[in-house]
Parts: C-alpha cells; sequence; structure tokens
C-alpha cells in the first residue's frame, strides 16, 4: 500500500513540474545578463585616446586619413552585435552656438532595439592651460618670505640635506605666493630683521606681517653682538634667552614663525660665534640648549616675563604609539591637490607638540596639516597667536619634507590659484559615442 502512495505522490509532483514549465515564462539572454552600453562607449573612447590618438583625430581635418584610422579602430574595439555612431562637436566659449558638429562616423543608420551614449572631452595640443597664484599680501600688509640660508651657520636634524639646498627648494615651492622672496644670507641679515630693518632694495620687503622659515632644523641661527649677548642666561649657562627675543620678535612683527622638522629650537648656531664648540654630537659653530629654546620662544611670543624653563614638552612614538604613524588631514589632502604639492600622506612623529600648549600660551590651531593624535598631541599645525604672531611646527623624525613647510603655509594661508586658459580658439572638442545592440538572442 505505502509503494502505491509513493507512486502516486511522484506522478502528481512531476505532472505539475511539467504543467508550471509549460507556462512558465524564461527571460531572453540579454534581459538577464545585459551590456551595459554606457559604461562599454565610455570605456570604447578611453581606450582609444590611451595613446591620444583620440584627441588628435578629433582636432584633425575631415578629409585626413585619420578618420579613416578610427572608424577602423572603433569598429574592431566593439562585439560584432553592436553598432555605432561617434561625433565629434567644437565647443565654444561664446556666442549663441555652444556645441557645432565637426564629424560624424557610423556603421548603422538604426541604433537597434536599445542604445545609450557616453561622453568624452578632448583638448587641444595647441591649448596650455595654466593657473596664476594670488600673492600673499597683495590686498594688505606683508607678503614677504624671508629664507634662512645662513653661510655661517650649521642645521641639525635636517639628515641628508643642508639648510642651502632646503632654501633653495623651498624657493622654488613657495615664491610664486609671495609678493617676494628674500634670501637670508648669514646671520648679520637675520639680526637687521629682527631689529625690523630690511635687508633688500626690493620695495615689496616689509619686515612687518612676514613668514621666515628656518632651514636649519632642530638649530637656530644666532646672530653675533647684541642678540648673543642679550639672548644668553648667565645664571643658567644658556641660550635659551634667545628663544625669548625670537618669540618677542615674532609677536611684535606679526611674524609666521615656519619650524621644519624635530623639537624647535633646540640648538643656537653661529660658526663665527662659537668655532670651537659643537653640539655633542660633532657639529661644530653650535650650542646646544635643549627644551628651554622652545618654552622661552613661546614665553616671548605669549608677552611674559622670561623665567627658564628646562622641561621637555614634546611627545615621541615611544611616549605614544599613535605617533609612530601620524597622517595627514583630510583639508591638508583637498590642499595637496589644489596647490599641486604631494608629500607622503604618512609620517613618523617623534617631536610632537603637546596640545596643553594652546590654552597654557593663547593659541589657536588654524590648520591641522597632520591630524591630531588622541586629542593630546599635535604634529603638525598652524598656530595662530591671540596678540600677534604665528607659528607653523612640524614635530617629525630626523630628514624634512619641505614639501610639508610648503604646504603647511599654504593652508595657514590659503592663497586662490587663478585658472588661465591660453592657445587658439576652439581648444576643446565633445566626442559623443552612441552604441546599439542588434541582433537575436
Amino acid at each position: 500500500m505505502r509503494t502505491v502512495e509513493v507512486l502516486l505522490v511522484i506522478i502528481i509532483i512531476t505532472g505539475a513540474s511539467v504543467i508550471a514549465s509549460l507556462y512558465a515564462f524564461l527571460p531572453q539572454p540579454q534581459e538577464v545578463s545585459p551590456i551595459n552600453l554606457q559604461r562599454l562607449a565610455l570605456t570604447t573612447l578611453e581606450m582609444l585616446d590611451s595613446d591620444h590618438s583620440l584627441s588628435e583625430t578629433a582636432f584633425a581635418a575631415v578629409n585626413n586619413p585619420a578618420w579613416d584610422e578610427l572608424q577602423t579602430a572603433l569598429s574592431a574595439s566593439l562585439p560584432p552585435n553592436i553598432v555605432y555612431n561617434l561625433t565629434v562637436y567644437d565647443v565654444s566659449t561664446g556666442g549663441l552656438q555652444l556645441y557645432s558638429i565637426i564629424n560624424s562616423i557610423s556603421n548603422t543608420q538604426s541604433m537597434g532595439i536599445s542604445s545609450n551614449v557616453a561622453t568624452y572631452l578632448v583638448a587641444s595640443a595647441n591649448a596650455t592651460f595654466s593657473s596664476t597664484p594670488e600673492k600673499i599680501g597683495a590686498n594688505g600688509a606683508g607678503g614677504t618670505l624671508y629664507i634662512l640660508n645662513c653661510s655661517d651657520s650649521n642645521g641639525w636634524w635636517i639628515t641628508g640635506y643642508t639648510a642651502q639646498t632646503l632654501a633653495q627648494n623651498l624657493y622654488n615651492l613657495l615664491s610664486p605666493y609671495f609678493q617676494v622672496t628674500i634670501m637670508v644670507q648669514n646671520t648679520t641679515q637675520f639680526g637687521q630683521i629682527m631689529n625690523g630693518t630690511k635687508i633688500s632694495t626690493s620695495p615689496y620687503e616689509n619686515v612687518t606681517n612676514a613668514v621666515v622659515i628656518n632651514t636649519n632644523g632642530e638649530a637656530v641661527p644666532i646672530p653675533s653682538g647684541y642678540y648673543a649677548t642679550a639672548g644668553y642666561d648667565s645664571g643658567n649657562s644658556s641660550y635659551a634667552k634667545f628663544g625669548y627675543l625670537l618669540g618677542n620678535a615674532t609677536r611684535y612683527f606679526n611674524w609666521t614663525w615656519a619650524s621644519i622638522v624635530g623639537y624647535p629650537l633646540y640648538y643656537v648656531s653661529n660658526t663665527g660665534l662659537f668655532p670651537n664648540d659643537q653640539n655633542t654630537w660633532g657639529i661644530y659653530g653650535m650650542e646646544e640648549v635643549g627644551a628651554a629654546g622652545l618654552n622661552a620662544f613661546f614665553e616671548g611670543l605669549n608677552n611674559e616675563p622670561y623665567v627658564y624653563n628646562g622641561t621637555w614638552i614634546t611627545g615621541d612614538s615611544g611616549s605614544d604609539p599613535g605617533l609612530a604613524n601620524v597622517y595627514l588631514s583630510s583639508s591638508a589632502l583637498t590642499s595637496c591637490n589644489y596647490y599641486g604639492i604631494y608629500p607622503s600622506p604618512y609620517q613618523t612623529a617623534t617631536r610632537a607638540l603637546p596640545v596643553s600648549i594652546l590654552s597654557m600660551y593663547n593659541l589657536t590651531v588654524s590648520s591641522y596639516i597632520l591630524q591630531e593624535v588622541d586629542n593630546a598631541w599635535l604634529p603638525g599645525a598652524f598656530y595662530e597667536h591671540g596678540g600677534g604672531g604665528a607659528f607653523l611646527a612640524f614635530g617629525l623624525a630626523r630628514t624634512p619634507d619641505v614639501r610639508l613647510t610648503a604646504l603647511g603655509l599654504l593652508c595657514g594661508y590659503q592663497p586662490t590659484l587663478y585658472p588661465s586658459q591660453y592657445g587658439a580658439t576652439g581648444t576643446s572638442r565633445l566626442v559623443v559615442l552612441q552604441l546599439g545592440e542588434v541582433g537575436g538572442v
């Protein structure tokens, strides 16, 4: 009896399946897996222009054999069941008609059961595109960039470079953005600008509101004479007080002081003043100041009385593992694309400044160049002081990247780039490729 029941169930199920299959609607293969005609069109245009052949042909005369070669290449690039129509338009920048047809090639009179299009803009080889940067200080006071290129001082933590090579690289990167860029050739000239005295004949030089970049890394050039005397703290046998005088000058003249790498103001350097002294690492013409130099700078910037303070304030990758790999901020990455300056997006911070300096010394961060770490450390930022003056500092390990310095200053000042186009008229053409699908299943 059970055998009969099983047979009946099998007969019923089989019959139901046969009847259902008779009425089932099966989609066409192209509906199951359709061709994305728009994507195929764009990919084809990009492939045809991979060696700039499409761009060159778009600007060629209509009777140029290049059009026949383009049609041959286009036919070879597409599946046999795809028909096409490629049309090139001239793009006008004036007048009532924006687009006018230059030429069209096709292998069909009908675009089949379905079609789609992709567009591709090409530029003439005769066109030159450029941009003109806004000059910092053009609409107000300032606009002078001083780059310390002192021949009578040495650098430290600028491994692989000299201060002079860094100065030239910074000049090349930043001079287009300033009214005037001046190389400070020795410590005497540095003392002059700290005194408010111009050192060039340029009508654009303005000591007030200037930017001063220290290319010596952890060392800072120190002028002899007054600044060496007034900057010496005899009670502590230290030149930390020179950092205080530099902070005072930064506030008084509303400078932006830029430190490119390491612990700022950790040494002072003057090969004439210290011919027989070295920084304990064999670099002569230098005196170690230690952490007191930066602390004194902040005191001078904040218009506080000078007090010797040798407390180490920066962090490193040992005290916080997050400083082993620090990254460009999102705003800095955007500025990279805007200004065309591309330093490495990640760095190692061994001298990051603590967030506590903001409230302690009346500072605000106007631009984070490197991301803040653990809400505690600032590996690279542009600081502004409430009473005047600004400070750019990168607490990075040893080898400096002047692209970061340039990016940091541009993030801080945000000069506008004005795009310009030069060359013959009709420098742009629009290529439109329409694809259609024909044939059976």
